[in-house]
């Protein structure tokens, strides 16, 4: 699949340029580069929040669209569901969906391909990818990342379910940008390079 960067359009007879919305990885990851516990727990993030919570307040203004991993929806439904996120659509995926999901939470059948193609052709804000390590890796294979947002908490947890399902690959980021902040935590903003 092509990397997605800029799309042609024809306005009043004259071609025009708009950029497409982001798929954006924006995640937390241990010191030694886990999203959670084997379980899924991800009890080592709880700490006190700074103003602005590392920049996800500004982050969630910048997305309409929520992608969820099953795994990650299942536990999500388990902690009270999806409402916590605002007024956004939340797509998951699984081969075997569940027969009552959760309020407003479509579930996608579909390739990734076929399904990012779809959503490209919606206009909107960027795209949140939440994860788990699985459709992450499912949507980078495919070509489909545009950015990792990832916040490095000063933490080490010692085993866990990595930021990306293993496979093999080697995918180039280019270093957008970085931020500390005074508890530790670091941010690491990287594009996928196509």
């Amino acid at each position: 699949m092509k990397r997605r960067g800029h799309s042609q359009g024809v306005k009043g007879g004259r071609q025009t340029t708009r950029a497409q919305r982001k798929i954006i990885v924006y995640i937390a990851t241990s010191a030694d580069g886990y999203i959670a516990r084997p379980d899924g727990d991800v009890d080592w993030l709880n700490r006190p929040m700074p103003k602005g919570a590392y920049g996800m307040t500004t982050f969630a203004r910048s997305i309409d669209t929520i992608l969820w991993g099953r795994k990650t929806y299942d536990f999500a439904a388990k902690m009270g569901g999806v409402g916590a996120y605002g007024k956004v659509k939340h797509y998951a995926f699984s081969h075997q969906p569940p027969s009552d999901p959760l309020p407003g939470v479509e579930f996608v059948l579909e390739s990734i391909p076929e399904f990012v193609s779809k959503l490209q052709t919606v206009r909107g804000k960027n795209i949140w990818m939440m994860g788990g390590a699985g459709i992450i890796a499912s949507f980078l294979d495919a070509g489909a990342i545009d950015e990792f947002s990832i916040h490095v908490i000063p933490v080490m947890i010692g085993e866990g379910i990595p930021l990306v399902a293993p496979r093999h690959r080697n995918i180039p980021l280019r270093l957008i940008s970085t931020r500390s902040f005074p508890d530790g935590v670091v941010h690491l903003n990287y594009s996928v390079r196509s």
